[in-house]
């Protein structure tokens, strides 16, 4: 997605997962924003940081995560259904599996994903 992302995940810790994971991408994002000499995108982020943050210069994620607790097999195909459908809802594809970014490439047979998901069921 253009702004945003879903992913169905499990993890003891995952307050200091989703943490790791958005410090470990914004500085990659960062070392290739400055790398293509992107300074109006750098410009953009900057101004997006939150008053309150003092010990960094930009803001590329926003701050916390919503987490819903999937507690059956009929709940996790409904948020996996739906995280594949997004690209369709927003008209970028026909089909949740064009989207190169999505998991719905791993229920095509043969297809090489972009993304390895472990099987749940």
């Amino acid at each position: 997605m253009d702004n945003h992302f879903h992913a169905v995940v499990q993890c003891e810790e995952l307050a200091r997962v989703m943490a790791d994971l958005k410090k470990f991408t914004a500085h990659r994002l960062l070392a290739q924003i400055e790398a293509e000499q992107r300074g109006w995108l750098l410009d953009l982020l900057a101004n997006a940081k939150a008053d309150h943050k003092h010990r960094s210069q930009f803001q590329v994620w926003q701050e916390g995560f919503h987490p819903q607790a999937i507690y059956s097999d009929t709940t996790m195909i409904q948020k996996i259904d739906y995280v594949h459908a997004n690209p369709v809802r927003r008209g970028w594809v026909v089909s949740p599996e064009h989207w190169r970014y999505s998991s719905a490439h791993e229920w095509l047979p043969g297809a090489e994903p972009v993304l390895r998901c472990d099987d749940w069921r």
